[in-house]
């Protein structure tokens, strides 16, 4: 367990979810979602498949639209800034299926990141050879993405998002698809986040991993909040229980 990373996680809010909803005609797919991300902690956020969790992160990345809710990043509204104008504002996110630039190299990519912690004028205090290395990545900047397994493609995406200096991460499955050594690379890339004060969001159906790095754990059910609290009150909560296995309590 990563003791070191859970006593720091009592740090005061970056970002506030207040309340998001968003319907896809008659279905609920985010129903009053709300809770607050921490700097310097990683907050699980699991659920049943179709419970809300990647469209959670589309509303707070401002992929997108949400029907009503407000996304507050410090102590600012930002629910009605588009999705470039967050991601200048310090959030960045990788996806379930990376989203790079298949027809472009690996240097192309990376500036894609760069640029952006430019922009904000305020560079990422771990180098690109750091980041590389964590991420078990030696790859020639002029070569194709193409080039690059599925498994190192998803820590590039992570690679990337950590080269912006965010304020808050959102991480859709990173381990999805990860062989062993894979998920260590990406637990090593999620800490230098934490080590860099981001508040990290992860969605990830890894309960070994969810378990082990995430200070707090909010679970949804059909697009709404059962349950929130450390992963020893997760792992014994009877709705969670209820949703995973799909029995009542007299079972």
């Amino acid at each position: 367990m990563n003791l070191s990373a859970k006593e720091a996680g009592q740090s005061s809010p970056v970002m506030i979810l207040d309340k998001l909803c968003k319907r896809f005609g008659g279905v609920v797919a985010a129903d009053e979602i709300s809770f607050t991300l921490a700097s310097g902690q990683i907050h699980g956020l699991i659920g049943p498949n179709g419970s809300g969790k990647s469209t959670a992160l589309n509303l707070i990345s401002g992929v997108t639209d949400m029907d009503s809710g407000n996304v507050i990043l410090d102590g600012e509204t930002i629910t009605k800034e588009a999705s470039y104008m967050r991601a200048r504002l310090g959030i960045a996110r990788t996806f379930q299926h990376p989203r790079l630039l298949k027809r472009c190299d690996v240097r192309t990519n990376l500036f894609l990141g760069s640029d952006l912690a430019n922009m904000k004028k305020h560079s990422s205090p771990f180098t690109l050879e750091q980041l590389m290395e964590a991420a078990g990545l030696r790859l020639d900047l002029g070569d194709s993405i193409t080039t690059m397994s599925y498994g190192q493609q998803k820590l590039f995406e992570i690679v990337r998002a950590l080269l912006t200096n965010p304020k808050v991460v959102l991480l859709d499955e990173p381990a999805a698809g990860l062989n062993t050594k894979e998920m260590e690379r990406v637990e090593a890339l999620i800490n230098i986040a934490v080590k860099n004060n981001a508040a990290v969001l992860l969605v990830e159906h890894s309960m070994d991993l969810v378990m082990n790095l995430c200070h707090v754990i909010t679970v949804l059910n059909f697009g709404r909040p059962i349950a929130e609290g450390i992963p020893e009150e997760i792992l014994s909560n009877e709705a969670v229980i209820e949703a995973y296995l799909g029995r009542g309590r007299s079972a």
